[in-house]
């Protein structure tokens, strides 16, 4: 969804980009995960192995915290900088963002919020078939996140994509009228 923006002109910041490139051989949290949760999430090239780690994470609620606090605050900094970057550019600059919290809405700032809606059983199928995911991962996953009526709440824009291509396209549209509407300072409710 946020390529889609990029494409009708919005500058896009990745987190989970960020994210990935945070946790790099030499990347800001790399040596702290290692030291908290061993060789064993690695790869013989040194590199993460994010499935292990998943494995460890999504199992045990302080082993999610402890990664959190690690890797959140080497994320926020290069998002930080990689969002003023684009703002110098840009008259819309969109954060793509997996994990939304009250907490992330509240440190960021946002001038708005847009949530991707989908029921939990459509997301659950959709990891399965799309990121081959096993069932039980795909859930453990979702049950890690905030709830989707918290999701919700967060929002002042709610796309709805429980549908198809084009019913997901549509609703694209509908957000990027939202957007140039807010930018010009003529924002309209949803």
């Amino acid at each position: 969804m946020a390529a889609e923006l990029g494409t009708r002109g919005a500058a896009v910041v990745d987190a989970d980009s960020i994210a990935r490139e945070v946790v790099e051989p030499g990347g800001a949290a790399y040596g702290a995960l290692v030291e908290r949760f061993g060789t064993g999430v690695l790869n013989e090239d040194g590199r993460l192995n994010r499935q292990a780690l998943a494995d460890v994470v999504f199992r045990d609620p302080k082993a999610l915290e402890d990664l959190n606090g690690i890797t959140h605050p080497a994320i926020g900094l290069v998002v930080g900088q990689r969002i003023g970057e684009a703002a110098a550019t840009h008259e819309i600059v969109v954060l793509d963002i997996p994990l939304l919290s009250i907490t992330t809405k509240a440190r960021i700032g946002f001038d708005a919020v847009v949530v991707v809606d989908v029921p939990e059983e459509v997301a659950v199928e959709r990891l399965v078939a799309q990121r081959g995911f096993s069932e039980a991962d795909a859930r453990a996953r979702i049950s890690a996140q905030i709830t989707r009526e918290e999701r919700r709440a967060l929002a002042d824009f709610v796309i709805e994509n429980a549908g198809d291509r084009t019913a997901l396209h549509a609703e694209i549209d509908r957000l990027w009228t939202w957007l140039q509407k807010k930018k010009s300072g003529r924002t309209t409710q949803a």
